[in-house]
């Protein structure tokens, strides 16, 4: 088992402690009073002719999805990539990061945001979230639903609408329980994951992927996370292989890019500070790195 050490540890921004750094600011939000921070739904189709794509990468401290009902849409959750289309969602945990990639103009469909502070705790139980997997820091963020199912889904997201719209004059109560009804309706339509459990080198690769992006601060080397799989460097970058293509130090260096750029666009931090953060030694070493792979180097990306 992999130790770190208590000087190292303390230096560490995990997801939780960017809260202290991540505006609520988004594509789809400026500054807002408290309903508007806790939670927000709008329609798509009202902000797509404002927004260029691709957005940055990025974080934001309450939970999110997306529901399209025509158009389509393409995100990353992490360092996976999904095609969003018509009667499809896509959610996104707090923390998580955020590629929003590409939309198509004539997209149309509803975006919510909420933080779990509005469930009443008399409804639900401490544990509630792990009966969603779509709502997990890791797991498919997609759920597709038949046409048949569209107008009773269709039918909760509207009241949610209707309640955002009008102030939430019956509190934050009835805004959870709509919510809590929409994910038991998607709940009966999350797909069953079989392939990933019968591919073993795909299962590894997805592992590795769910390592990095829970342990990115806290280890640099591929042996390192090898070891935290109980698995040997070389057999690790076999399996990253032949599921990507790629090896498993060019997903680390994603991760670590991906990572910077979050805190680069959101956060006070110096370059100096970040490249320390993500565990690396030379600053100048690390922006020939980043320029190399994104043509700008940190400051000139910061400052786009």
């Amino acid at each position: 088992m992999l130790k770190k050490s208590k000087e190292k540890e303390a230096s560490l921004i995990s997801p939780n402690d960017l809260g202290r750094f991540v505006t609520h600011t988004s594509e789809y939000e400026e500054a807002l009073p408290i309903l508007h921070a806790k939670f927000k739904v709008n329609r798509i189709e009202k902000y797509r002719p404002h927004m260029i794509f691709p957005l940055p990468p990025h974080r934001k401290p309450v939970y999110d999805f997306l529901f399209l009902t025509q158009g389509t849409s393409t995100r990353g959750k992490g360092m996976d990539t999904y095609d969003i289309s018509s009667n499809t969602f896509f959610f996104l945990p707090a923390y998580q990061i955020l590629n929003n990639e590409s939309m198509s103009e004539d997209v149309q469909g509803f975006y919510c945001h909420f933080d779990l502070e509005i469930f009443s705790k008399k409804l639900i139980q401490k544990d509630f979230l792990a009966e969603f997997p779509f709502l997990q820091y890791i797991g498919n963020p997609i759920v597709k639903i038949p046409q048949q199912a569209t107008p009773s889904v269709l039918s909760i997201l509207k009241r949610l609408e209707y309640e955002y719209e009008h102030g939430a004059k019956c509190g934050f109560d009835l805004i959870g329980s709509y919510l809590l009804t929409l994910f038991l309706e998607l709940k009966c339509y999350v797909p069953i994951e079989t392939k990933i459990g019968t591919d073993a080198a795909a299962h590894t690769t997805q592992r590795y992927k769910d390592a990095l992006a829970h342990h990115i601060y806290d280890y640099q080397k591929v042996s390192e996370f090898a070891q935290l799989l109980s698995i040997s460097p070389n057999h690790l970058n076999r399996c990253v292989q032949a599921t990507t293509g790629r090896s498993a130090q060019d997903l680390l260096s994603e991760m670590v890019l991906l990572e910077v750029k979050v805190l680069l666009k959101q956060t006070p931090l110096s370059i100096s500070e970040i490249v320390y953060k993500i565990g690396k030694k030379d600053p100048s070493d690390f922006s020939r790195f980043f320029k190399n792979q994104t043509g700008m180097t940190p400051k000139e990306y910061r400052n786009s």
